[in-house]
């Protein structure tokens, strides 16, 4: 989820848990919603790895930060830094709670995303996600919003806050649900192409929560499609249509799906020799252990030097340009395998 949209939440979440009579040493409102607001946003402070290295990014995104293990210990830090800046105020009990709540929040927007997030680092480095919900919504964001606006309009009272976080859980149940018809489409697919021991999952997608990509993994290869659960016939662009109604034209109705396949370590057998010989190497354990769906983007097999680059399905999104994070070694003539991040036609080293 992105920043902005987090703390909103946690200012939301500030506003339905506070006490409907001020306690003698609680939070005065405003200042509760904004430890909220700011509480919720600390956890994406991890964003300054990426400048470290593309590879740090991949470890330390959605880690420490983000794990119901540490929260109490960033908790106690967080409120104590407050009791400090508000010397003449409460001590730093009045603020853990919210701080909590808001952290809280946070890790619970990552867990619904695809991205998935290390919710008991540093103990493990396992992701977890249940991909319910885009990275970008903007139907979650404006819930959140609706909610905010509802507590201004009737400050007095924390029923709107609550009523707001109400909506914001049904509607990722909903999206669930969907979810689970997305799957179900791609088991019908399964089922009639005469597919064994396959897989399916379903991917949301941006702008609609009836977008979805539905991908079957076999061993070696995937299929997948872009629908739209909603749909009776595709979308059609009239000249000059804008950046959303472009992004979101290729999910066709789940009866007129086009289903693509990709081979996981490329089309040929050639290709796919050096492909899995690079796959295996030590240097791509990160991205072994970070892709979901991965899968050959391009071998470029030429003299003297060799490259082989692989992206991850789960990051694919039909109407935009980009692919983000494509890894893959390079090396020249039979010398060592290095590992190289692929923005664009610019390799950028990894360490």
């Amino acid at each position: 989820m992105d920043t902005l949209t987090h703390a909103l939440s946690g200012a939301l979440i500030a506003r339905a848990t506070a006490p409907n009579a001020a306690a003698p040493d609680g939070l005065p409102l405003g200042r509760r919603i904004g430890v909220g607001f700011l509480a919720a946003a600390f956890p994406d402070l991890d964003i300054v790895v990426s400048y470290v290295s593309p590879l740090a990014y991949l470890f330390y995104h959605r880690g420490v930060t983000h794990s119901l293990i540490v929260l109490p210990l960033w908790a106690l830090l967080l409120a104590s830094l407050c009791a400090l800046a508000w010397r003449r105020g409460p001590g730093w009990r009045a603020y853990f709670g919210v701080i909590a709540w808001g952290m809280g929040i946070h890790i619970a927007g990552d867990w619904i995303t695809s991205f998935g997030t290390i919710v008991f680092a540093p103990l493990s480095d396992a992701r977890y996600g249940i991909s319910t919900t885009f990275i970008i919504d903007l139907w979650f964001t404006g819930i959140i919003l609706a909610g905010l606006a509802a507590s201004v309009a009737w400050r007095r009272s924390g029923a709107p806050a609550i009523a707001g976080l109400a909506v914001l859980i049904g509607y990722v149940s909903f999206q669930y649900t969907l979810q689970q018809r997305a799957v179900d489409s791609g088991t019908s697919y399964v089922l009639a192409a005469g597919l064994k021991e396959a897989k399916v999952t379903a991917l949301p997608r941006p702008v609609s929560p009836f977008n979805w990509m539905v991908i079957v993994s076999e061993e070696d290869r995937y299929h997948y499609s872009p629908v739209n659960l909603w749909r009776r016939e595709p979308a059609t662009l009239a000249p000059g249509a804008g950046f959303i109604e472009r992004l979101s034209a290729p999910y066709l109705p789940v009866e007129q799906a086009v289903w693509t396949q990709a081979a996981r370590y490329g089309a040929t057998p050639a290709e796919a020799t050096l492909a899995k010989e690079v796959w295996r190497q030590p240097q791509l354990a990160f991205f072994r252990w970070f892709a979901e769906y991965p899968v050959l983007h391009k071998a470029e097999a030429g003299n003297p030097e060799t490259c082989v680059w692989f992206q991850d399905l789960r990051f694919f999104t039909p109407g935009r340009s980009s692919w983000p994070f494509r890894y893959g070694l390079c090396r020249e003539g039979d010398g060592p395998w290095a590992p190289f991040q692929l923005n664009g036609a610019q390799r950028v080293p990894v360490f």
